[in-house]
């Protein structure tokens, strides 16, 4: 399971001198934990991610979480309208999203 300190830095050094600038994360890997703000998970997590300028999407379907969460439905809301973490239903959303970023 994904969610914690030591995870988020693990993944940014397995990218740090490539060219990789999104890090794809299956919606599922991540610790039940990361879903409920009020825990702190997410926060840590996500802003290591944004400390190394490297995007973050979270891919999957996430519908139980977010009907369980109004924060975090408006959490995801309020991330997907920036470039620094999204999240998408699957990879053809994602890939969607970067391309817009090349216009």
């Amino acid at each position: 399971m994904l969610g914690s300190y030591d995870s988020a830095v693990e993944l940014i050094g397995e990218t740090f001198l490539t060219p990789i600038t999104t890090v794809a994360i299956p919606a599922g890997r991540l610790d039940p934990a990361f879903f409920v703000l009020s825990t702190g998970v997410a926060g840590e997590f996500v802003q290591k991610f944004v400390n190394y300028k490297r995007r973050l999407a979270i891919v999957g379907d996430i519908s139980a979480q977010v009907a369980a969460s109004d924060a975090l439905r408006d959490w995801i809301y309020e991330s997907n309208r920036r470039s620094d973490l999204w999240f998408v239903t699957d990879l053809a959303q994602l890939e969607e999203r970067l391309a817009g970023l090349a216009d």
